[in-house]
């Protein structure tokens, strides 16, 4: 087989890294140059790596749009909320002030390790809200799984009374 001879120029920072990984290697420099130009020149490795890229992008970009729809359902869920909240709320008269703001610190509380055991158990509320409004195929719901949260939620349900501050 016969081989062209070229004589080529590259930076020293280059032919010192080729040096390198020849002597790494164990193989001669010619050879780690053939390697690399016949990779290089191979279209389909082009094509291969692009439609790799390709597939990373459109995966990021199916988590970037459940992102974004699941911050835009967490801001118009707080909007209602506070807008409900504000609305609804009456003020507190002076001599009960104190009981309610105990009962206010028990209830944060309570929220607080209920949005502990949330995240510990790794499930998304918004995701979980979008299961309650469009129900898996067999048309049951997530929200009745006997978890603590959804057995929270149904003792809420169940005590109108001891929801009023």
């Amino acid at each position: 087989m016969t081989r062209a001879r070229l004589n080529i120029f590259i930076e020293p920072d280059h032919a010192k890294r080729l040096d390198d990984f020849a002597a790494l290697r164990g193989v001669s420099k010619s050879a780690v140059i053939a390697a690399a130009l016949a990779s290089f020149l191979v279209p389909d490795s082009e094509d291969r790596r692009e439609a790799v890229i390709a597939k990373r992008l459109d995966r990021l970009s199916r988590q970037f749009d459940r992102l974004e729809r699941d911050q835009s359902i967490l801001i118009e869920t707080l909007a209602l909320y506070v807008r409900y909240f504000l609305t609804v709320s009456l003020p507190i008269p002076r001599a009960s002030r104190r009981p309610r703001v105990r009962k206010a610190r028990v209830r944060y509380a309570q929220f607080i390790e209920q949005l502990a055991r949330h995240i510990q158990r790794g499930r998304s509320l918004v995701r979980e809200v979008h299961e309650e409004i469009e129900p898996d195929a067999s048309g049951e719901t997530t929200a009745d799984d006997g978890s603590p949260d959804a057995i929270h939620s149904q003792e809420l349900k169940e005590s109108p009374s001891e929801s009023k501050v």
